[in-house]
C-alpha cells in the first residue's frame, strides 16, 4: 500500500469548467472547436482516472521498491518508468501539446493541465521527465531558427528524447548572474564550446531515451558579468548530426542526488566538456555581437509562468491524493465513540468532529487553490488564442499575479496540509506501508522549485505590486471588491462576504504600512514581511473564488433538494467557502496587525545568537 492514488472521481474538475469558469469561449476559439466541447470533457478525464489506477500508479509503486540508482557510472530508472513517459508521449497527454504547428491537435491548457492533476498525483516522479521536456521544446519553439526545430522537437514531443532546464551550479543557485559555465565560439556559426558543471538537474540523465535535450545556460567568453551577459544554448547528451546520427557530445553524469522524496525522478550532476569536445547551439542573440549582452534570462523568463504554475499544480496533485486516501481510511477505520453518545456504538472515525474538521480543512485548502489554479490556466488559453487584444491583456495580467500566488501559496500550504492528513491515520500514518509519508517526502521539493517561494514573495511585492505603476494588481484587487459589492447581501453568506470585506480592507492596511516602511527608507522590512504578504494575497483571493463557487452551489441545493445525487457535492462546495472564509480568510487581519505592529526581531536578534 506504499503508493495509492486514491481519486475516485472528477467531479470538482467538471464542476470548474462545466459550471463555474466562462470556459466556453475557450472551446469555441478555431483551435479547439469541432474537437471539444467542455459538455463532454468526462469523456477525457474518465479515460485518464482509469489509466492512472491500472498503469500509472503501479509504475509509482515500482519506484518505492526500486528507486532510481547509479551504478558503475551509469543511471538505472525505475521500471517501467522509461515504458510509461513514452506511452503518455506517444498518446499525446505530454509534449506534443505545445505544439505550434498548424495541423497539431493540442489540448486547451485548463483541460491539459486537470489531466496532470490526476497524472501527477498517481506518480509525483514522472511528471517532471514530462514538464521538463514540455519546457526544453518550448523554449526552442520559440527561439531556435527552422533547423533546430527540425531537428529536435518531433523527437522531443514522440518520447524518443528528453530535455531539462540546465542552470543550477554549486556556486550559483537562486543567484543565476554568478554562473561560471562558458561558452567559446566556434568556426560554425551559431555553434560554441560548452565547459561548465551542474547540480541539481531534474532528468539530467536516464536509461530510457535516446537523447537527452538540455536548454544550458552558460556565459559566452567575454559576454558581460552578472545576468546580462548570460545566454542560453541547445546542449543535447548525443550531438546531432547533419544526417540526424547521433554521437557523444561530451555530456558526462558524475552522480545523482539522494533525495528525501521523488525517487524515481534523477537529480543528476553533471559535466559538460570535460574533454573539451562538448559543443551547444545558440539560442538568440549572439553578446559578442550584441555589447556583451545575452538574452538568456530573458528567454528562460518566458517560460518560468507557465514551469512555475505547473510546480504548484505537482503541489495540489499530492495534496489531493493525501486527503483523498485520509478520507478513505477514516471511513474504514472503527475507533471510539461519539462525544454525543458515549454509551453507543464504535464508529467510523470518518464521524469524530476532529476528524471531520481535519477533512474539510483539506477540502477547503485543496478547492481554494483548484480554484485559483484553474482560473489561471484558463487565462494562459485566453492569453495564447483570444483574438481581442483587449481580453489577452487581462488575461495576461492576471498572470502575472497569480502566478506566484499558485505557486508558493500551494506548495507552501500542501506541506503542512499534508501532514494534517497523516495525523488522520494515528500511528499508521507514520509507517511507510501507508501512502501518507511517501506523499510528504514528495511533496516538499516544489516549494524550493523554481525559485524557492521566498523568490516568488518578493517578486509578488517587489514587482507585482508595481507593475505598470501599479495598474495591474490595483484592477486585480478591484475585481475582488467588485464581486463583494455585488453580493454583499446574500443571505445564505453574509457572514462570510463580512468577513471577505474586512479581509479587504486589512489588506490595504497591509499596502499602506509597507508603503510607509518604503517611505521610511526600511528595505529590510519587504524581505521580513514578503512571504506572509504573499500567503494573506492568496488567502483573500481564494477566499472570493470559493464565495463565487458557494453561490452558484447555493442555487443547486436549493434546486436540487437533499434527495438528488447531486446535492452532496453541492453541499460539499457550501460547507468548504464557509469553512475557509471563517477559518483561513481571518489570517489576512492579524497580518495586518503584525506587520503595522512593525517588529524587528528577526533583524535584530545577533547572529551568535543561534549559537545558543
Amino acid at each position: 500500500m506504499g503508493a495509492n492514488f486514491a481519486y475516485k472521481n472528477t467531479r470538482d474538475l467538471e464542476f470548474i469548467i462545466q459550471e463555474w469558469l466562462p470556459s466556453e469561449k475557450v472551446f469555441n476559439y478555431d483551435k479547439f472547436q469541432g474537437y471539444y466541447a467542455k459538455e463532454d470533457i468526462g469523456l477525457i478525464l474518465d479515460p485518464i482516472l482509469k489509466l492512472c489506477k491500472q498503469v500509472v500508479e503501479p509504475v509509482a509503486e515500482e519506484v518505492l521498491k526500486n528507486p532510481a540508482k547509479f551504478e558503475n557510472g551509469k543511471v538505472v530508472s525505475p521500471p517501467g518508468m522509461g515504458d510509461l513517459f513514452r506511452r503518455l508521449q506517444q498518446e499525446g497527454w505530454g509534449t506534443s501539446n505545445i505544439s505550434e504547428d498548424e495541423e497539431a491537435m493540442v489540448l486547451p491548457h485548463i483541460l491539459y493541465a486537470m489531466i496532470w492533476e490526476l497524472i501527477g498525483a498517481a506518480n509525483p516522479s514522472l511528471t517532471p521527465y514530462i514538464e521538463l521536456t514540455d519546457g526544453a521544446a518550448n523554449l526552442i519553439q520559440a527561439f531556435g531558427d527552422e533547423k533546430l526545430k527540425k531537428m529536435f522537437l518531433a523527437k522531443m514531443m514522440d518520447g524518443s528524447w528528453s530535455g531539462t532546464m540546465c542552470l543550477t551550479e554549486a556556486g550559483a543557485g537562486s543567484d543565476v548572474g554568478d554562473i561560471t559555465s562558458k561558452a567559446y565560439p566556434t568556426a560554425d556559426p551559431g555553434i560554441f564550446k560548452i565547459k561548465g558543471s551542474k547540480i541539481f538537474i531534474t532528468g539530467g540523465d536516464n536509461d530510457f531515451t535516446e537523447n537527452i535535450v538540455h536548454l544550458f545556460l552558460g556565459r559566452v567568453e567575454g559576454a558581460r558579468p552578472g545576468t546580462a551577459g548570460i545566454s542560453l544554448f541547445i546542449v543535447p547528451k548525443y550531438w546531432v548530426n547533419a544526417d540526424g546520427s547521433l554521437e557523444d557530445n561530451d555530456v558526462q553524469t558524475t552522480g545523482i542526488e539522494h533525495k528525501m522524496g521523488l525517487l524515481g525522478s534523477i537529480t543528476a550532476s553533471l559535466t559538460f566538456g570535460e574533454n573539451n569536445a562538448c559543443r551547444g547551439w545558440l539560442l538568440g542573440v549572439n553578446p559578442l555581437e550584441n555589447e556583451g549582452k545575452g538574452n538568456g534570462m530573458a528567454q528562460m523568463f518566458q517560460m518560468m509562468n507557465l514551469a512555475r504554475l505547473e510546480t504548484g499544480l505537482s503541489a495540489l496533485s499530492c495534496l489531493g491524493n493525501a486527503f483523498y486516501n485520509a478520507r478513505d481510511y477514516c471511513r474504514e477505520r472503527i475507533q471510539g465513540r461519539l462525544a454525543a453518545d458515549p454509551k453507543g456504538d464504535r464508529v467510523p472515525i470518518i464521524r469524530h468532529e476532529d476528524i471531520k474538521r481535519t477533512l474539510l480543512l483539506g477540502k477547503a485548502h485543496m478547492e481554494a487553490i483548484r480554484a485559483m489554479m484553474y482560473k489561471t490556466f484558463l487565462a494562459f488559453d485566453v492569453r495564447h488564442r483570444d483574438p481581442d487584444p483587449e481580453a489577452r491583456k487581462k488575461a495576461s495580467d492576471l498572470i502575472e499575479v497569480a502566478t506566484p500566488l499558485c505557486k508558493a501559496y500551494t506548495s507552501d500550504e500542501a506541506w503542512w496540509l499534508i501532514g494534517e492528513a497523516l495525523q488522520t491515520y494515528g500511528g499508521y500514518g507514520y509507517m511507510n506501508e501507508y501512502p501518507i509519508s511517501q506523499i510528504a517526502r514528495d511533496v516538499k521539493i516544489y516549494s524550493i522549485w523554481e525559485g524557492t517561494n521566498f523568490i516568488q514573495s518578493m517578486d509578488l511585492v517587489g514587482r507585482k505590486w508595481s507593475l505598470e505603476k501599479g495598474q495591474v494588481f490595483a484592477h486585480f484587487l478591484q475585481s475582488i471588491r467588485d464581486f463583494y459589492a455585488s453580493n454583499q447581501t446574500n443571505q445564505d453568506f453574509r457572514g462570510e462576504f463580512k468577513i471577505l470585506r474586512q479581509a479587504l480592507e486589512a489588506y490595504g492596511e497591509i499596502q499602506a504600512a509597507m508603503q510607509a516602511y518604503k517611505n521610511e527608507e526600511r528595505p529590510e522590512m519587504i524581505p521580513l514581511y514578503s512571504r506572509r504578504i504573499l500567503t494573506v494575497t492568496a488567502q483573500l483571493y481564494a477566499g472570493s473564488l470559493l464565495l463565487d463557487q458557494a453561490l452558484l452551489a447555493s442555487k443547486k441545493i436549493k434546486e436540487l433538494g437533499p434527495d438528488h445525487y447531486d446535492y452532496a457535492f453541492y453541499a460539499g462546495k457550501a460547507a468548504a467557502a464557509k469553512y475557509y472564509l471563517n477559518n483561513v480568510v481571518p489570517n489576512v487581519m492579524a497580518t495586518a496587525g503584525i506587520i503595522k505592529h512593525g517588529d524587528t526581531s528577526a533583524i535584530d536578534i545577533p547572529i551568535e545568537a543561534f549559537d545558543y
